[in-house]
């Protein structure tokens, strides 16, 4: 991959509710155009369920008082909750030079290096999008892509309470044990890892400047 003469932009939205951030992804890549600059949306949300495309009931398995909101990115269903550093990718992938499997794969390369740099080995499955530590899964992938843009993103879980987890089967495996970075060793802040993670993503993309923004488009 070239690299990008382009700066990457960083978008900064702190905690915020799901459903105005998916309308405001969703707004984005419909205005976008050639020149569009490419941009990684960082977010924490509010305890919230959501359902793939795919998403099958029998996966909600008590989800309680937590709502659980239906989205248009790939998968089953997964859990967002303080704690957990979530990115959503708004990528003109076509013009990057990227296939979808390439766009997976540097999505999980960026978390396996984060990881490996304190430490801890992890890896990624061919038939399973996401990124494990032994048999438990720590970060999480779904994507959409339209007219050769993407969004939505993944989800890494840091320090976080994982009880919504067991209350649903995550990404649709029955059982899937889910872990956190805190449950690894690495006592560091969904803040402290979500600045690393941005780089080291912008590096995969191929991107060598960067800009921060605050606050949704």
């Amino acid at each position: 991959m070239n690299p990008c003469s382009e700066p990457l932009r960083l978008r900064r939205l702190g905690c915020r509710a799901y459903a105005p951030v998916f309308d405001a992804m969703r707004a984005f890549t419909e205005a976008r155009h050639a020149d569009t600059l490419d941009e990684l949306w960082q977010v924490e949300h509010p305890p919230v369920f959501t359902q793939g495309l795919a998403g099958k009931a029998e996966h909600l398995l008590a989800p309680g008082d937590i709502p659980v909101i239906r989205v248009d990115r790939g998968g089953q269903v997964t859990y967002h909750g303080p704690g957990q550093v979530v990115i959503y990718c708004l990528l003109d992938v076509r013009r990057l030079g990227l296939s979808v499997r390439g766009l997976v794969t540097a999505l999980e390369q960026a978390v396996i290096e984060l990881l490996a740099a304190y430490g801890v080995t992890a890896q990624a499955r061919p038939n399973a999008p996401g990124v494990y530590v032994d048999d438990a899964k720590v970060a999480s992938l779904g994507l959409r892509l339209r007219q050769g843009r993407s969004y939505h993103g993944l989800s890494l879980n840091v320090d976080m309470d994982l009880e919504p987890f067991t209350r649903i089967n995550p990404c649709g495996y029955p059982g899937l044990r889910v872990t956190q970075l805190r449950d690894l060793g690495v006592s560091l802040t969904p803040v402290t890892v979500a600045e690393e993670l941005l780089s080291m993503l912008g590096r995969q993309f191929g991107y060598l400047t960067f800009s921060y923004i605050e606050g949704l488009p």
